[in-house]
């Protein structure tokens, strides 16, 4: 998945711009009111559910190739700024 800006920026985007990318496409396309990934129809769920059952990211990438491995991250370092943020 590209992280190409759309007013066709060439510089690179940082990793906050990266998760907030994210961020906006996980919260911008809702599925019955669940966040999905972008471009996807893929809930953000599926990711925690894998983990919860004690699946790996690969086996998670590997039975949803629409997601990249870069999205998912993002996603979940995402979801940790967001719990950090709302303890404080």
């Amino acid at each position: 998945m590209s992280w190409v800006d759309e007013d066709h920026d060439d510089r690179l985007p940082s990793e906050e711009e990266n998760q907030r990318k994210c961020l906006r496409a996980l919260s911008s396309a809702i599925r019955r009111f669940s966040p999905v990934f972008r471009g996807t129809r893929v809930p953000f769920k599926s990711l925690t559910d894998y983990l919860e059952h004690e699946r790996s990211l690969s086996e998670f990438l590997e039975d949803f190739p629409s997601v990249s491995r870069a999205d998912a991250i993002a996603a979940l370092e995402e979801a940790r700024n967001s719990l950090v943020a709302t303890l404080k």
